[in-house]
């Protein structure tokens, strides 16, 4: 579901002040947010009331954006703790393993209610209106809370690392997607063939329908045998025209594991 609400007006401290983080704020603030903000290489957008650490920007806020990074999502909570008040939103936006996001749980035990944020498109663009997914006990009360700004966050039933699990999922499909298209540009470059490649997939996207799922995933385990030895030979091909071979392996690899095995006697 998606929650909006009215804004009641709260403190909001935005960790992290990159692309991601500053668009955020600055949107925050133009809907009439309080926002103090801390990164230590971005200076604050305009209007966000800069802080000069972690902890400094999250004292007194209600609620916390850490949009810093995977690697520093830890440290910044462990960092800000004694200076957070109880029963403080601390709303992780990195996109991070649910792991990490069930340890930051653990780590805000009973003090801090962690919410798990996935943001579900590029920021560039959209700012505080970048589709976000949501997961954990407070996350409908920051939705609430966030959509009184003009975010749009749905509320997975599910418990911190829900939405991390989503988006990674998701992940898989297109980021690996694209990794496929620019191997396969980048070996038909190197063959003289790249105008001629770019139009067959461009074709291919463009015919893509609802049967297109099935026939991939069923084609490839009906003709797994054959396809496994193409994606073999597309791998000699790669290194043959001087392309390191990352995703046709990778590919061959899969298709090996989709042959049906007899059992042992």
């Amino acid at each position: 579901m998606t929650v909006s609400g009215t804004p009641a007006g709260p403190v909001i401290a935005v960790l992290g002040l990159g692309e991601a983080g500053s668009l955020i704020a600055a949107d925050l603030v133009a809907a009439g947010a309080t926002v103090q903000g801390h990164d230590p290489a971005t200076p604050a957008p305009a209007g966000v009331r800069a802080a000069d650490s972690d902890a400094t920007a999250v004292a007194g806020a209600s609620i916390v954006l850490s949009v810093n990074s995977a690697a520093d999502a830890v440290d910044a909570l462990r960092d800000s703790l004694p200076v957070l008040a109880p029963g403080v939103i601390w709303a992780d936006l990195n996109t991070a393993a649910p792991g990490l996001k069930e340890r930051l749980a653990a780590l805000g035990g009973r003090t801090v209610r962690v919410v798990d944020v996935a943001l579900m498109s590029p920021v560039p663009g959209r700012g505080l209106r970048t589709p976000m997914t949501a997961s954990g006990p407070a996350a409908t009360e920051l939705a609430g809370v966030l959509g009184g700004y003009g975010a749009s966050v749905e509320v997975l039933d599910g418990p911190v690392g829900a939405a991390a699990t989503r988006k990674l999922l998701r992940s898989v499909f297109y980021k690996g997607m694209a990794a496929a298209v620019i191997e396969a540009l980048e070996a038909a470059r190197a063959a003289g063939l790249e105008k001629w490649l770019r139009d067959i997939v461009r074709d291919e996207l463009v015919r893509s329908d609802a049967g297109t799922l099935d026939r991939l995933v069923d084609g490839s385990r009906k003709h797994a045998v054959r396809r496994r030895e193409e994606m073999a030979a597309a791998t000699e091909l790669l290194t043959d025209l001087g392309i390191r071979p990352r995703v046709a392996p990778a590919a061959r690899d899969v298709l090996e594991s989709l042959i049906p095995r007899r059992p042992t006697p």
